[in-house]
């Protein structure tokens, strides 16, 4: 979906790249940040967008955008930074480990790495390259240099008007994250509970591996297997006995959530074990193209703006 977002605006296919106008979008006064969010959801979604009266939860989230931002959320959004509240708020032992920091990619030590790895910038998403074997990736000088350039790109940009003034990205500082690569030991592919949280209360819960293509389980407060369907590209896998760690992330995302209207908490899972991911104020960046368009109606119902 993420991509389609990226094609509907004119991003170029590289990514490292940034939008055609993105000069002017990340120069632009911010009393004109609502004319051109309205210019994007028409372009993407096909309708106007009500931004004084939003009902819909894709709405919603572009109100949220907007009018619901703070410094803490810009925190919390910094990959780097999140930790601290994340290690205060649940503990330590579900953050994963850090390997390095850097400011460049000439900084990076691939000899302290170990074989699979995965670098991130910490103030974008998606902005990421994953390695499951050092040693052949360090061979392919001309794959190093593409991937230098990429974060090279990245790391001069700040992300909110790549997909739609999400602005709790604009302020980040940008550097470069380096964790272990993380995945499900029966697979070679992540595996992710996404934990979606309304006014501060877990309402709906995803199980996503991100295989091809990705399947996913989802369940309502009650853990009880729910209709949503967030991305219809995904096979839906309905899983009637429920992992008993997704129990345990809820409760943890409760806490986490539990000052913002609205925020998915991502949690990676590695066997019997998992591990916070990132916190997604804005999901989507609210360019939600669902199947039915009640599903529309119906999450933005559950959302309330003025709580």
């Amino acid at each position: 979906m993420f991509e389609k977002i990226k094609a509907k605006l004119g991003i170029a296919p590289d990514i490292g790249e940034p939008p055609y106008d993105y000069d002017l979008l990340v120069s632009l006064d911010e009393k004109e940040y609502p004319k051109y969010l309205k210019k994007m959801y028409k372009t993407f979604l096909g309708r106007d967008l009500n931004l004084k009266n939003p009902k819909t939860f894709s709405e919603k989230i572009q109100w949220l955008k907007l009018y619901d931002n703070s410094p803490l959320k810009t925190t919390l959004t910094d990959k780097v930074l999140v930790r601290d509240y994340v290690k205060e708020k649940i503990g330590e032992e579900y953050l994963k480990p850090v390997l390095q920091v850097c400011k460049t990619f000439d900084e990076i030590n691939f000899d302290e790495l170990p074989e699979s790895f995965i670098i991130k910038a910490n103030h974008g998403c998606k902005w990421q390259y994953k390695i499951k074997n050092k040693s052949k990736f360090l061979e392919k000088k001309e794959l190093v240099e593409y991937v230098k350039r990429q974060f090279t790109g990245w790391l001069e940009q700040t992300f909110f008007p790549w997909a739609g003034f999400e602005l709790q990205y604009k302020n980040i500082v940008p550097q470069i994250l380096i964790e272990p690569l993380l995945l499900n030991t029966d697979s070679e592919y992540s595996v992710e509970y996404e934990v979606y949280c309304f006014n501060g209360e877990p309402q709906i819960m995803q199980k996503v591996k991100h295989s091809v293509p990705g399947e996913y389980s989802v369940y309502d407060k009650n853990f009880d297997i729910s209709s949503f369907v967030f991305n219809p590209s995904h096979v839906l896998v309905e899983e009637q006995c429920v992992d008993e760690n997704l129990k345990k992330a809820s409760e943890l995302a409760k806490i986490l959530s539990k000052d913002f209207k609205l925020v998915r908490v991502d949690w990676l899972v590695q066997g019997d074990k998992f591990y916070f991911n990132e916190m997604t104020f804005t999901p989507y960046s609210g360019f939600y193209t669902f199947d039915n368009k009640d599903m529309d109606v119906k999450l933005g119902k559950m959302l309330n703006l003025k709580k």
